[in-house]
Formats: structure tokens, C-alpha cells, sequence
């Protein structure tokens, strides 16, 4: 699982503080059993999040999945964070990185171990720091504050992220009697659905249920779902994340693939790649072939940089 990093805040890290406050707001989220990766030195640097197997032997196979894209993009340094309770599995796993990207020529600048409170190196001793860790507190550090004043929301695990696209019983409940209107046009043209979102993402403001049932209507032609896109960009994109998740929330299950594929493409644009892996997840619930689902999947999982979107247009 790749995350791009969203440009407008930039931080320097120089304690393994820094590094646990930095990964939560990279990611969207404080991880939990995971290994999350910081990458320096590419053209186009990015952060990565996989899940931390419990079975040592799926060790190798998860390592590939962050040295695959680390190589792709010619990293020369990474910085690793394992997130887990098990100092076992947390060392076999610094081993297999060190290892595995040292032979791809790769610096391992440092492997921690933290556990939510506490942080240690995942190999062997560090000056200062005893065996029972060092405790840490991100809620207070520098790092969390200036992503909030942002605008960002740090969530406190991957879960509670997937929550905030499950669907919303009552919004459905509206949209579906709104769908059950004839008397709502069948068939508005991708100039309108295109005009409706420009508006709606420039305001800031939700569609009403009459215009989400038309446009949930509509998004099943991928004509007009790609003018829907139209305007979509890295200036826009955090308005089309708000707009998006909305409609997500809204849908009734068999009309939400187009529209989670969409924010999983608008939440790439913006750097969120945690975000768009669960709005991918969201659309699978109910297509897991849909292409342009597909199309995005195989974007985060290459570490394409999201500019690359509008250089392609």
C-alpha cells in the first residue's frame, strides 16, 4: 500500500519522535501491525503502509511489496517504521528489509519498533534507550498539531478510516426515494453532471438527494462519469475528496462502484493514498473488476506520482 506525499506541508525530522509523528500524518492514520516505509533521494519520493504478516514466511513477500515500487523509483534511502508488540517478529522483519533493500542498493537509514506508546530499534541496542522502550505521546508533538491546523485529520487507526465511507442508512434511505421518482429526469448529460460537481466542489457544499440520484443515475454511463472528472486535479482535488465521500456515504450498494472509484482517484490526486485504498475497498464491496477501480489500484501500488495524472491529460 503506497502514499504519495501531499505537498503542501513539508517536515524535518531529526528524533525517531519526529519519524512516529511524521508516518500518521503521511498516512491519514496511526498504523497497527504494519511496517511503514519513508522514502528519500527519488525524482518523485513517496510513503508506503503494508500490513505486518503474523506468519514469518509471508515476511519475504511483503518485503517485495515495498522494495518493488522503492526500485521502480530509483529510492536511495528508506527509513523503516514496524508497528507491532512482537520484538520477534518486528527483528526478523528488520533483518529481511535491511537485507533485501541493502542487495537493491537501497540505505536503510534505521528500523524502529513501536507499539502505540513506546518505541525501540528493531535491531539490536541503541545509546539511551532501555529495554522497556521509550514512551511517546504524538497527540502533543509539533508535527500533529501543524497537520490539523492544515486541515488534515489524523485518525486513530486504518479501521476508523474505512468507517468514514460507510454508507449513512438515512442519506440512502433519501436517495433511494429519490430514485424512486419518475418524476426526477432519467438521463441528465454529462454537461450537467460535469457543471454539478465543478459547483458543488468550488462551494463546498453537499448535492441535494434529487441531484444525488441523478448523478448516481448518470455515473452509470463512463462517458459521463469522466466528465464528472473533468476538472479533477492536484488544486482540486482535496474539494473532490469532500464531494466524493459524500456521495459514497449516500449510495445504496448498487450504485457505488463509480463513485468510490472516483475518490479513490481524487483521494490519489491529493496524496492520500490510505484514503483511496479504502475507497477501492468500498467499490469492491460490490465490483471488484471495475476498471477504473483497477486503474487506480495499480497506481498506489506503483507509487505513480499523482501529477503524473495531468502531464498524461
Amino acid at each position: 500500500m503506497t502514499a504519495p506525499t501531499e505537498p503542501p506541508l513539508t517536515f524535518t525530522a531529526r528524533t525517531p519522535e519526529d519519524v512516529l509523528a511524521l508516518v500518521p500524518v503521511v498516512l491519514g492514520f496511526a498504523p497497527e501491525d504494519s511496517v511503514a516505509m519513508l522514502t528519500f533521494g527519488a525524482a518523485h519520493p513517496f510513503h508506503a503502509r503494508v500490513d505486518l504478516p503474523e506468519d514469518e514466511d509471508e515476511l519475504p513477500a511483503m518485503v517485495e511489496a515495498l522494495l518493488a515500487p522503492a526500485r521502480h523509483h530509483r529510492v536511495r534511502r528508506a527509513f523503516f517504521v514496524v508497528y507491532t508488540t512482537s520484538e520477534r517478529l518486528a527483528r526478523r522483519a528488520a533483518h529481511r528489509l535491511a537485507d533485501d533493500f541493502a542487495a537493491a542498493g537501497v540505505d536503510v537509514i534505521e528500523v524502529l519498533r513501536a507499539d502505540g506508546s513506546r518505541w525501540w530499534p528493531a535491531v539490536g541496542r541503541r545509546p539511551g534507550v532501555p529495554a522497556w522502550g521509550v514512551p511517546y505521546d504524538l497527540s502533543t508533538h509539533p508535527f500533529s498539531a501543524e497537520a490539523v491546523l492544515d486541515g488534515r485529520v489524523l485518525l486513530g487507526s486504518r479501521e476508523e478510516l474505512r468507517a468514514t465511507l460507510l454508507a449513512d442508512p438515512a442519506a440512502v434511505a433519501r436517495v433511494v426515494a429519490a430514485l424512486a421518482d419518475r418524476s426526477v429526469e432519467d438521463g441528465p448529460s454529462g454537461r450537467w453532471v460535469a457543471d454539478l460537481v465543478r459547483r458543488h466542489c468550488r462551494d463546498g457544499t453537499p448535492v441535494s438527494d434529487a441531484e444525488c440520484a441523478r448523478l448516481l443515475r448518470a455515473l452509470l454511463d463512463v462517458g459521463v462519469r469522466d466528465e464528472a472528472c473533468g476538472d479533477l486535479g492536484r488544486a482540486t482535488a482535496r474539494a473532490h475528496v469532500g464531494f466524493w465521500t459524500d456521495v459514497v456515504r449516500r449510495s445504496p450498494d448498487a450504485l457505488v462502484a463509480a463513485p468510490a472509484a472516483v475518490l479513490a482517484l481524487a483521494a490519489w490526486q491529493a496524496g492520500h493514498g490510505a484514503l483511496a485504498w479504502c475507497a477501492l475497498d468500498r467499490c469492491a464491496d460490490v465490483d471488484a473488476a471495475y476498471p477504473l477501480a483497477r486503474l487506480v489500484e495499480q497506481a498506489l501500488l506503483r507509487a505513480v506520482p499523482p501529477q503524473s495524472w495531468e502531464e498524461a491529460g
